[in-house]
């Protein structure tokens, strides 16, 4: 069980409410290229033999760059609102539960789709189940040793007299303590907490029992509006009698901000532009297509893209996430199952009208869904390639230099059948959050009318 989320604030301007940290194609692979944290975890699993046996919960705003990014190997769960970590898992359970029909004697591990692990971490989850069965405890977590007394994460504390075990039973946590405390649980032989924990659905659905929270998938999508946020930690950890941690000592990492992430970038720059040789342990990270040079400035966090810039040092750079606090802004670039759409430009006309006008990319053979906008006329300008698009029933072929209008109401799709560039425009009458109203995932008009 896979838990995808986060709010994007952390390595802005890259990172934003729909393209999270997990999906930032920054890590470097073996053969040369990128990838994303999503792509390096579904990769490891991969290679453990895990992944046909995963699912994701993710919110439903992030549920095309996720199958994007993974595929259709992978089961994936769409949260209609954020509710935290307890009711994502929640609903997890629910639907293995009530939908799959999975033995309430299955073991569930849960884990962030963002650890930066190396192969050997995969290995450890594979030994819950034993673990589990020996110890009889409800609930068994991967704690990593401590490399310094960080104040970022929180702490596992084991018993005293349960050493020599390839488990240990569990004393009580601790949420991100100041750097003295944390310094005094090490020193208690304490583990840092990664997120990654284990259970039966069976003990699952009891912990939701608990909390009158339904079992049954459909009733808890329809009641999901209502749940207050809830975290796992807070909610069952804190609270479980019987819970054991598997001692991890291998490469383990949070990468979620500036400085945790430079040291395993491949390249100082990447992007257009250059840093001079005296700006020492600078990094440069720029999406955009103009170039950024950076002289004589050492000790810098410097990303730049479509959402805007940012410089800082690379210390300081977390504390962006407060500055954005409470500054809610339309993302300027979103990954599609499709392809990408980048917006170039907001303007309001003289009546009133908004008007945006973005860049949109598709891959060879990917199409959009068939869909209306019920107060949004578009203008379709093809730059390169070609495709085909149904409008109201009716097929037509485009290619370069063609332009397509789209009326309000007008039900429409979109396919590629080379990769595709083109320009569009959009005029909202009256901007609202319910103006794109989805008819099916099929550009034609065929297929399922919802996600899974």
């Amino acid at each position: 069980m896979l838990l995808s989320g986060g709010s994007g604030k952390r390595l802005w301007p890259l990172s934003n409410e729909i393209r999270s940290k997990a999906f930032l194609r920054l890590l470097p692979t073996e053969n040369g290229g990128m990838e994303s944290m999503i792509e390096r975890v579904c990769r490891g699993l991969e290679e453990a033999g895990l992944l046909d046996s995963s699912c994701i919960v993710t919110h439903r705003s992030q549920v095309e760059i996720t199958r994007k990014s993974v595929g259709d190997q992978v089961s994936l769960l769409a949260e209609p609102q954020k509710r935290g970590t307890f009711t994502a898992v929640a609903l997890a359970a629910s639907y293995l539960h009530s939908v799959k029909k999975i033995d309430l004697e299955e073991i569930i591990v849960v884990i962030p789709v963002d650890s930066y692990v190396e192969a050997s971490f995969f290995k450890q989850l594979q030994r819950f189940p034993n673990v589990l069965s020996e110890s009889q405890a409800d609930i068994a977590l991967i704690g990593v040793t401590p490399e310094f007394p960080s104040t970022q994460f929180g702490y596992i504390l084991p018993s005293e007299g349960s050493c020599g075990t390839s488990f240990l039973n569990v004393d009580q946590f601790a949420e991100k303590p100041d750097e003295a405390r944390a310094a005094e649980f090490i020193s208690q032989g304490g583990l840092w907490n990664c997120g990654v924990f284990s259970s039966s659905l069976g003990h699952l659905l009891s912990c939701m029992v608990g909390r009158d929270i339904p079992v049954d998938y459909i009733q808890l999508l329809e009641r999901y509006d209502k749940l207050p946020e809830r975290s796992f930690d807070y909610e069952v950890l804190e609270h479980t009698r019987r819970a054991v941690v598997i001692p991890y000592s291998g490469v383990w990492a949070d990468i979620g901000s500036w400085d945790a992430l430079t040291p395993h970038l491949q390249e100082k720059v990447i992007g257009r532009g250059s840093i001079s040789e005296d700006s020492k342990g600078t990094h440069l990270v720029n999406e955009l297509s103009c170039p950024v040079h950076v002289i004589g400035a050492p000790g810098l966090i410097v990303a730049a893209g479509p959402d805007g810039i940012l410089v800082a040092g690379i210390e300081q750079a977390k504390r962006i996430k407060q500055k954005l606090e409470g500054h809610a802004a339309r993302p300027m670039i979103e990954e599609k199952r499709w392809g990408s759409s980048r917006i170039l430009d907001f303007s309001r006309t003289a009546a009133g009208d908004e008007v945006t006008t973005s860049k949109i990319t598709m891959l060879a053979g990917k199409h959009t869904s068939y869909h209306f906008h019920r107060h949004t006329k578009e203008i379709w300008s093809f730059l390169s390639g070609s495709g085909e698009y149904r409008m109201n029933g009716i097929l037509h072929v485009v290619a370069a230099g063609d332009t397509v209008t789209v009326p309000v109401g007008a039900r429409h799709g979109l396919r590629a059948i080379t990769a595709l560039e083109l320009i569009i425009i959009e005029l909202a009458s009256f901007p609202d959050a319910e103006d794109y109203v989805r008819v099916s995932t099929g550009w034609e008009g065929g297929g399922s009318s919802l996600d899974n």
